[in-house]
């Protein structure tokens, strides 16, 4: 039997497509502020929509109205609302909060200092790494099933972010 030959464009699309497969989640390309999408990572897991970003640590949330702007070197810093005691039963108001952040390459690492006026304390939570377009892994602490809006299009985490 001959010898099968392989064109150039195919062995090309294949090795770009293993590229690809292997690369796992790219970032879109920056518009100077974090990318839109799920965050995931261990007991942590973040949505990020062009309206506001919604932020899981265990079994508290927090929520930060608007975009998160990046600096040129990745940092950001911006303040927003928490629930330090969501669940199993949520109790009490949000508090203020402060969330800090540094972007690199695909994850970012985040932490959380919460003025919890209800206990009169401050509390500090993270720093939590999240990889973008990986699945939050949040153990028995469920993830809020709220559906967030990003340019029209409808995001709600799936059932297998439950856990």
């Amino acid at each position: 039997m001959p010898a099968s030959t392989t064109s150039p464009a195919i062995a090309g699309a294949a090795a770009l497509l293993f590229a690809a497969c292997a690369s796992g989640t790219e970032l879109p390309p920056p518009d100077g502020s974090l990318a839109l999408g799920i965050w995931g990572g261990e007991l942590s897991g973040m949505v990020v929509s062009d309206t506001a970003m919604h932020l899981h640590v265990g079994c508290t949330f927090g929520d930060v109205s608007g975009r998160i702007p990046l600096t040129a070197a990745g940092d950001f810093a911006v303040t927003g609302s928490y629930m330090l005691r969501a669940y199993p039963l949520q109790v009490g108001p949000a508090v203020p909060a402060r969330f800090v952040g540094h972007l690199n390459g695909n994850s970012v690492t985040v932490t959380i200092t919460v003025n919890d006026t209800v206990e009169h304390q401050t509390v500090t939570l993270g720093p939590t790494k999240l990889r973008y377009g990986d699945e939050p892994q949040m153990g028995v602490c469920p993830i809020c099933r709220r559906p967030i809006y990003t340019r029209g299009i409808s995001h709600t985490p799936s059932k297998a972010i439950h856990r």
